[in-house]
């Protein structure tokens, strides 16, 4: 790659919107943590005034999410709505199912063992089973109820889409208690494996579901609102 290809892809980081940046591009929850610059509250302003807002450098955070595309499957964005919602349960509501059982085992085990330490994440899989039981009735209204008409007529949806509008405020709530319980997921010195593959997929889980609230909230819902 060019530098001007690169100063290119850079500059176009700095004026997209936190959420699209987050739902887009794995690893991009890492960039803004390790700027301090919070991405769950900012997913409706531009990369350059959530860093602005916080007195982060922009230019150094585009630089590092530059460096993160993968060419990742692109998220539909023309007027598809059976692409869009087919993108959103492959992505997030199977990867949520597969990866949070084996989370929560991960947290039981790593609270049991370091029962002792002083920064062991207690109360962590009781958040994380509180989380599993909530998005697994989420998904399934969106799956049984909301999905299948946007895919159709698309009427009626106002209080149903409100209703998970509601229901998202308090999966961001959850990612707020993750964040606290894990120190910003910040492993202390000297974590073993478990700890650290548990808190490699806590990070992901945040990320996860700041694209996946941002994907339904911003772009998804929208449509069926006016």
């Amino acid at each position: 790659m060019s530098q001007a290809i690169a100063s290119d892809n850079q500059s176009a980081f700095l004026d997209r919107l936190v959420g699209d940046v987050v739902a887009s591009l794995p690893g991009a929850t890492r960039v803004f943590r390790a700027h301090r610059v919070g991405f769950c509250c900012c997913v409706d302003k531009t990369l350059r005034d959530a860093a602005r807002q916080k007195g982060a450098d922009a230019d150094a955070m585009a630089r590092a999410l530059a460096k993160l595309q993968t060419g990742q499957p692109a998220i539909p964005m023309n007027d598809d709505n059976a692409a869009l919602v087919a993108y959103i349960q492959a992505r997030y509501h199977n990867t949520h199912r597969r990866e949070l059982p084996e989370l929560l085992m991960l947290a039981r085990k790593v609270e049991a063992v370091h029962n002792d330490h002083a920064d062991c994440p207690h109360g962590l899989a009781d958040t994380l089973e509180e989380l599993k039981l909530e998005l697994d009735d989420h998904m399934m209204k969106e799956e049984m109820i909301l999905f299948p008409v946007m895919q159709s007529s698309g009427d009626f949806l106002k209080g149903p889409i409100a209703q998970m509008r509601l229901e998202h405020e308090g999966h961001g709530e959850f990612i707020h208690r993750l964040e606290h319980l894990t120190n910003r997921v910040t492993l202390p010195d000297g974590a073993c494996r478990s700890w650290q593959a548990l808190y490699a997929g806590v990070g992901k889980l945040i990320e996860d579901l700041v694209g996946h609230i941002y994907l339904e909230n911003y772009l998804l819902f929208p449509r069926f609102e006016n």
